[in-house]
């Protein structure tokens, strides 16, 4: 089993105390996906500019079956 390490809330600064607040408003928690990129802020900021290009192509509906299409065809159940 693998172990990443991240930064909790509480030791949080700057751009990624930023972050972890806005996951906050926005779900209400801070989604682990969020927290594997604790490390790297630039790099979690980069992954969600990404994924607004792709879903700024296409409708929600669309989008949401290609994610469960792809997670199925990699078996992946998270």
């Amino acid at each position: 089993m693998a172990f990443i390490r991240t930064v909790p809330p509480e030791e949080a600064s700057d751009k990624l105390n930023e972050i972890y607040q806005g996951e906050i408003q926005e779900k209400g928690y801070i989604a682990n996906g969020t927290r594997t990129l604790s490390l790297r802020p630039d790099v979690f900021e980069a992954w969600q500019n990404l994924l607004k290009t792709i879903r700024s192509k296409m409708r929600l509906r669309r989008y949401e079956l290609v994610t469960l299409a792809a997670a199925g065809a990699v078996h992946c159940t998270y």
